[in-house]
């Protein structure tokens, strides 16, 4: 990647089920634009990657270790490494904009989709 690329470029990452990441990687950080589907539970994980974080669209009820909050567009969070999480979207959804470190070199063995726009931006 030079200076500059497009989400829409990126060939999705299918993380799980009913969510998707358009990542973009640099020398020692990851940031991913990712879509979840209606009402869509993320099951709890923990990676060694830190992980930050903001709501672009719709809303989700989010639990990082024993702490559990709704979150909606322009809320942010912070996940320090290994320690789970988990989240279920709202009825509408959920776009979030991700920046992990390090690179989430595990992404790389994902089943990908060819590259396509996501739901966020339109129009």
């Amino acid at each position: 990647m030079g200076g500059f690329d497009d989400f829409s470029s990126q060939r999705p990452y299918k993380v799980w089920p009913g969510v998707v990441a358009r990542a973009i990687n640099g020398e020692r950080i990851t940031m991913a634009l990712v879509d979840l589907e209606p009402h869509h539970p993320v099951p709890e994980h923990r990676h060694e990657n830190e992980q930050m974080g903001f709501v672009i669209r719709g809303d989700m009820e989010m639990k990082i270790g024993d702490d559990s909050r709704r979150l909606t567009a322009g809320q942010a969070y912070s996940i320090p490494s290994n320690v789970p999480h988990s989240v279920i979207t709202g009825p509408e959804g959920c776009v979030v904009m991700d920046i992990f470190a390090p690179v989430r070199a595990d992404w790389e063995t994902l089943e990908r989709d060819d590259p396509s726009p996501g739901s966020w931006p339109t129009g």
